[in-house]
């Protein structure tokens, strides 16, 4: 290996003892540096010459930046460079100050979440109070939730699911990384007992469409669920 190579991936990195390999590496770290969202392995081979050894490359890459200020991460089902933790604080003044959520949508985010696939009348079952059509509007904005299909129900509501945005800025791999009832009492986020027979949902946020859903209208003015879903649900 030249000075070079070892100046740029550390002598950590097993299996360079091939210039092919060696750039296989260049490539893929190309890739992943240029990437505005997470890359699958699925993509990252498409892209990559035929041959490639995408897991072996991409376990390589995180040796070589497991000790600097950025990490090869996976997350979102993807992976990912994302600032090595210890260092978030360097980055604080120059992160743009979010909008807060209010708790009426932080409470919809979580059901969500859990629940997805799931309506408004739904998650307002679960919530207890009703939830404004302003509330679901703001999560779209964030691009945390999309609108899935319609429930095969009279008014064929929307129902609601997570995207990839919402596991990117959680820093989740996959939405059931999400904390279960005993993580959830270890963080003090239930308190006291919970009542007999409370669970927490084990959540999916598979893309096909569950068998009592139906595709979206392709109409522009079918999209806004209020045109559709009554707002008295009680």
């Amino acid at each position: 290996m030249s000075e070079t190579d070892r100046n740029l991936f550390g002598d950590n990195v097993t299996n360079l003892s091939s210039r092919e390999r060696r750039e296989h590496l260049r490539m893929l770290e190309a890739m992943l540096f240029a990437s505005a969202e997470p890359l699958t392995e699925a993509v990252m081979a498409e892209r990559m010459p035929r041959g490639a050894e995408i897991a072996s490359l991409l376990e390589d890459l995180q040796h070589v930046y497991a000790s600097r200020g950025v990490n090869v991460v996976q997350v979102a089902g993807g992976w990912a460079f994302r600032t090595a933790d210890d260092l978030a604080f360097l980055l604080s003044r120059e992160a743009v100050e979010p909008r807060k959520l209010s708790r009426a949508a932080l409470e919809t985010l979580a059901i969500i979440a859990y629940h997805q696939p799931v309506t408004r009348a739904e998650i307002e079952e679960v919530r207890g109070v009703s939830t404004s059509k302003g509330t679901l509007d703001v999560l779209l904005e964030t691009g945390w939730i999309r609108m899935r299909g319609r429930r095969r129900s009279p008014g064929r509501p929307v129902t609601y699911g997570t995207t990839p945005a919402f596991l990117d800025h959680f820093n989740l791999q996959a939405v059931d990384d999400l904390p279960g009832l005993d993580e959830l009492k270890g963080a003090g986020l239930l308190e006291g007992t919970p009542p007999p027979g409370f669970r927490v949902p084990v959540p999916s946020d598979v893309d096909a469409l569950g068998a009592d859903e139906d595709p979206l209208e392709q109409a522009e003015d079918d999209a806004d669920e209020g045109a559709d879903e009554p707002d008295d649900h009680h």
